[in-house]
């Protein structure tokens, strides 16, 4: 690789697009090679910047398993997996299904249909709970939220849609509209209209102020809302939140029953969360609710192929004289052979058992955390989707997010082998491949422990 004239750490500073903290800038430059900086300097010249996404904090060779590859071949146990990776990176079985396919039917053409996106509908529709019978194929998750806001407002003639601050559903602008996270919506402009936004189940920062532990007036509120309003065609929420927020074993009945009440449809958004992650092969059958729309995606294409599903109750097949998606890729048999196998190994692996028995493992692990350092104000999990809330003291007492612990901490098991992402500022947010070992959950763990150990800097 041709050396720049300039510091191609100069590409990501550019003026306007980034402001890298000193521990990012220390990372770069300690952490990476020379070849490695130009390659992250060559990927900021020609990508768009955007937040979250370019610049980049390093590049990748390889993806297997439970771990990640960097190009100078550090091996780092992979937390993070943008909540693709249920089955692991690279599963041969996968990848075997996707050759196979490739093979015989590498596409499928528009008013055509094909085995392998039969078959995948068929047997989504056979382990959803309920009656979500029905089923719509997309390229990705945040355009199959966008099917399901059309599909409530066809089936209800209403146009209004209730969500959850601090949510995410996608990047795209009607789902910027029902999300809650300022980082996506601010300065964009209009929105949808009739998106109303109420707090979510989350007793720290509860404007109902309940205290340590939900007493569910946030979700008496979202009925306080339906009823005012009048004319809400859904509400929409993350079963349970990535950063993770665990809502209480009667906030999900209670918001279905109250939508029963008000003629406005529920939808789920399990995008990151399905298919095992929990515990359960749903998370909504923690809380005993069938929505009537439940969206998946991400680790549906068994962490290859894009493809998103939005599974319908029957009583919804409302949409034959519109285009609910109508997306080129809608029927991929590629895409398609990549969810049928990746539905095969979470089940001949017994890999929603495993998510619950490590996800249990953990949780007690980090309490003894908790124990050890002060910084650790909460501790949260349902199976392998797990948080650690990182805050310090204040003078008068009060404990405050700590977000400039959290950082460190983030940079810190980057440099021994971990890798995670940080929500909301301060969340050390853990989504591990389902296909984790004890031993490498362990090991992640010891990371962590050493690294909340270490002085602040």
């Amino acid at each position: 690789m041709t050396d720049p004239v300039h510091d191609p750490l100069d590409a990501l500073r550019s003026e306007g697009d980034i402001n890298l903290s000193q521990r990012r800038q220390v990372f770069l430059e300690e952490h990476l090679s020379a070849d490695t900086r130009d390659l992250l300097a060559a990927d900021s010249r020609h990508f768009l910047h955007q937040s979250l996404s370019t610049p980049c904090l390093n590049a990748l060779k390889k993806a297997e398993g439970a771990s990640i590859e960097d190009v100078e071949g550090r091996r780092y146990l992979d937390f993070h997996g943008n909540n693709v990776h249920q089955v692991g990176f690279s599963h041969p079985r996968v990848i075997d299904a996707i050759k196979q396919q490739l093979d015989t039917l590498s596409f499928c053409v528009r008013r055509y249909t094909c085995t392998p996106a039969v078959e995948l509908a068929r047997r989504l529709a056979e382990i959803a709970p309920g009656d979500l019978q029905r089923v719509l194929f997309a390229p990705g998750g945040t355009s199959a939220i966008g099917m399901a806001l059309k599909l409530a407002r066809i089936a209800t003639g209403r146009f209004k849609f209730v969500s959850m601050w601090d949510s995410f559903h996608g990047a795209s602008l009607d789902a910027i509209s029902i999300g809650g996270e300022a980082v996506f919506r601010k300065g964009i402009g209009p929105l949808l209209p009739g998106c109303e936004h109420v707090p979510p189940p989350e007793p720290l920062k509860c404007p109902f102020k309940c205290g340590a532990r939900c007493n569910l007036s946030c979700a008496d509120y979202i009925e306080y809302v339906l009823e005012k309003e009048g004319d809400v065609a859904a509400v929409i929420g993350e079963t349970v939140r990535c950063t993770p927020f665990i809502p209480p074993a009667d906030y999900w009945r209670r918001i279905r029953a109250a939508c029963d009440r008000h003629g406005a449809l529920l939808i789920l958004d399990e995008i990151p969360i399905g298919l095992g992650r929990t515990g359960r092969m749903f998370a909504c059958e923690h809380y005993d609710v069938v929505p009537d729309m439940l969206v998946l995606g991400k680790g549906l294409g068994g962490g290859i192929f894009p493809i998103a599903a939005l599974l319908a109750r029957e009583h919804l097949n409302l949409g034959s004289h519109t285009a609910l998606g109508h997306y080129t890729h809608e029927k991929n048999p590629v895409a398609c052979a990549a969810g049928l196998a990746t539905l095969d190994v979470i089940r001949d692996e017994q890999l929603v058992r495993n998510a619950a028995e490590l996800g249990a493992h953990a949780l007690h692990r980090f309490d003894l955390l908790r124990q050890k350092h002060a910084s650790i104000r909460d501790v949260r999990g349902l199976g392998l989707l797990m948080g650690l809330e990182i805050v310090k003291t204040e003078p008068d007492g009060r404990m405050v997010p700590d977000n400039d612990r959290a950082e460190q901490v983030m940079y810190d098991s980057l440099r021994r082998g971990l890798n995670f992402k940080v929500t909301m500022g301060n969340i050390l947010t853990l989504t591990p491949a389902l296909v984790l070992t004890r031993a490498e959950l362990d090991q992640a763990i010891d990371i962590l422990d050493t690294c909340l150990s270490l002085p602040r800097r």
